[in-house]
């Protein structure tokens, strides 16, 4: 079944220039497709016309009937003062719609007068209100909010309140809750860290529905996505996998046109130069010739040079030579804001050519550590020591210049003290090319505001490079381009990522930053992954075990049967009080259902119970048989 279906589409926001011209794809009931293109292609329009949004200009789309529909990106207003909780319960509309419904049919049925058939209506409302998950709405609900990191505190705060990534996470929540048939994921990576990607991953693997999303995040389309829509001048090219599967095929195409190209090329200049020299010698007749071949040229122009991927960067650092092997030593950090503890006694050494990842949940302090690095804030306690000729560079993760105003080839005499032809090359070996070397820094983009800044780095001579989310909203091409850049470097590297596709790439060394400690691992990121598969398989292996070992056998108590009689009696209170603990215990959980850390707390309780109550159970039986011989 055909979930959408797009025909020729046209949208311009400029007469005359089309960003979507004659787009043309459908997506199958189920199927999980990214959609791709450069920055400014049309990815977020086209959603926003999904959505009724924007009107479109020209062509036709079709939504299977009954399908609902969610955009991530697009964050609906609220009523002014509705908190975090008020915007999720929106979810759940439809079941309490249901819940008062059954409760206007359970008053109905107390009155003896009640009409014929109010019976069979509570029976197929308390039906579907089983259907859709309405007695387990709660279990869903802390689900969703702990595995998108919805904190009890968070979810009592205002809406309007939140940062624009916090809104995102409550608004992906709220769709999910929805059971929305069709979701449209606009970059929803940008705002998660490692766990709460992990989780969202996890459930798109097993969400029933149809999943469209646009992301940059490489890492997150090779687990999630089965095929890859491109945009590329406004139309649609189709590949058949996820993003592994798209850059080797893109790179295949892009060959094969280029040898047809090239072999075209080939050909009119062959019969170019024969046709020139019919008409510089020729008679009548081989000019009559000489006219048929030129026309002949003009219907062989049938292949256009084709666009290829992004050539690397042509740049390579000027690293200084690192003496010693000590770049730099960490002891006893701590560091503290509020009353709240980032991390303390931290003690780590890094050594020349090192290359570190370091990973941490959101807020956890990892952009702290780099600033307390790189001197910009002071430690409570603890000291960082520096080799002697150790040379820092720092590009951050918002990158500002001093004069926003001066074009990039100014901003490199005046604040590189170049010469004009080697601020010319170094821009040129960073792609800036041409008329693009005149505008002004204020015009570039957050990925060219990142390349400039590494351009600018490339001839200071580091020999320990920083970076904070150096690929954070870029797009794949300009994400391609840093990394080339960051390949050629050779120095140490400190960094702070989510991207898992860079983290795999350059870390051989990972900082696992959690409750105010670093663990050091010495590995890939795909060696930390097998390493916590490899856990997860031995807990498994063993619990089921440990649940098989036989009980150890009681001794008859001394005492006879008045003894036996007497245990057996406590037994029964202990397990009376139990089972009394039981039964608040599940009070207690629909009280507590929007709190997910108590509700944790409860279900762990439970849990433990419940193996106190078998054990008792046990006990008795035991007990029960002893007294009966």
């Amino acid at each position: 079944m055909i979930d959408i279906a797009v025909h020729n589409l046209v949208k311009s926001f400029e007469i005359g220039d089309n960003l979507l011209d004659g787009l043309t794809f459908q997506v199958d009931s189920g199927e999980r497709v990214g959609i791709l293109g450069p920055n400014g292609c049309g990815k977020t329009t086209l959603f926003k016309i999904l959505t009724g949004e924007y009107d479109y200009d020209e062509g036709e789309i079709v939504l299977a009937p009954g399908k609902k529909l969610g955009l991530i990106s697009q964050i609906p207003h609220y009523p002014a003062g509705w908190t975090v909780e008020q915007v999720l319960d929106t979810a759940f509309a439809p079941l309490h719609a249901m819940e008062r419904e059954l409760e206007e049919l359970a008053a109905a049925m107390a009155d003896p007068d009640a009409p014929r058939g109010t019976m069979e209506r509570y029976d197929r409302l308390t039906a579907r209100y089983d259907a859709a998950g309405g007695y387990d709405s709660a279990t869903r609900l802390a689900k969703v909010c702990n595995g998108l990191e919805l904190t009890a505190q968070m979810r009592a705060q205002e809406f309007d309140l939140l940062s624009g990534g916090e809104k995102t996470r409550v608004n992906l929540a709220r769709l999910i809750l929805e059971d929305t048939d069709i979701l449209l994921l606009d970059e929803p990576t940008n705002h998660l860290d490692l766990h709460a990607v992990e989780w969202l991953e996890d459930y798109l693997t097993q969400f029933k529905g149809t999943v469209l999303t646009i992301s940059h995040d490489r890492y997150f389309l090779d687990r999630v996505v089965d095929r890859i829509i491109q945009i590329r001048r406004g139309r649609a090219e189709f590949y058949a996998g996820n993003y592994t599967f798209y850059a080797a095929e893109q790179e295949r195409r892009y060959q094969e046109q280029l040898r047809q190209y090239q072999k075209e090329q080939a050909k009119i200049a062959q019969l170019t130069a024969t046709a020139t020299l019919m008409h510089q010698h020729g008679t009548e007749k081989m000019h009559k010739r000489a006219f048929a071949m030129e026309k002949r040229i003009e219907r062989l122009h049938t292949v256009d040079r084709p666009d290829g991927p992004a050539r690397a960067m042509t740049a390579g650092f000027g690293e200084r030579t690192f003496q010693g092997d000590e770049l730099f030593t960490v002891r006893g950090l701590s560091k503290s804001f509020g009353g709240r503890a980032l991390f303390r006694d931290l003690s780590l050494e890094v050594t020349g050519g090192e290359r570190i990842g370091l990973l941490g949940d959101n807020g956890t302090g990892k952009t702290t550590f780099l600033r307390l690095l790189l001197g910009e804030e002071r430690p409570d306690t603890g000291t960082i020591r520096f080799g002697p000729a150790v040379r820092t560079g720092y590009l951050p993760q918002i990158v500002r210049f001093e004069h926003p105003e001066r074009s990039l080839y100014e901003t490199l005499l005046y604040e590189d003290n170049c010469a004009p032809q080697e601020a010319r090359d170094r821009l040129a070996a960073f792609r800036f090319r041409g008329e693009d070397v005149f505008k002004p820094v204020s015009a570039l983009s957050g990925g060219e505001l990142s390349r400039l800044k590494l351009c600018q780095l490339m001839a200071r001579r580091i020999n320990l490079l920083v970076l904070d989310e150096p690929t954070n909203h870029l797009d794949i091409r300009s994400r391609e381009w840093i990394e080339s850049a960051v390949e050629e470097y050779e120095g140490a590297l400190l960094f702070v990522s989510h991207d898992r596709y860079f983290i795999n790439r350059f870390a051989t060394r990972l900082w696992l930053l959690e409750d105010g400690q670093i663990t050091d691992f010495r590995g890939t990121y795909a060696d930390w992954l097998r390493k916590k598969a490899r856990e997860e398989e031995l807990r498994s292996v063993l619990k089921p075990a440990a649940a098989k070992q036989k009980k150890p056998r009681r001794e008859k108590p001394a005492g006879g049967t008045k003894q036996l009689e007497k245990d057996l009696r406590a037994l029964e209170r202990q397990i009376q009080k139990l089972e009394e603990e039981q039964a608040a215990l599940t009070s207690g959980m629909e009280q507590y259902a929007a709190d997910y850390q108590k509700l944790t707390e409860l279900t762990a309780r439970q849990e433990a119970l419940e193996g106190e109550l078998q054990e008792a159970y046990d006990r008795w039986e035991s007990l029960s048989e002893q007294l009966d011989g």
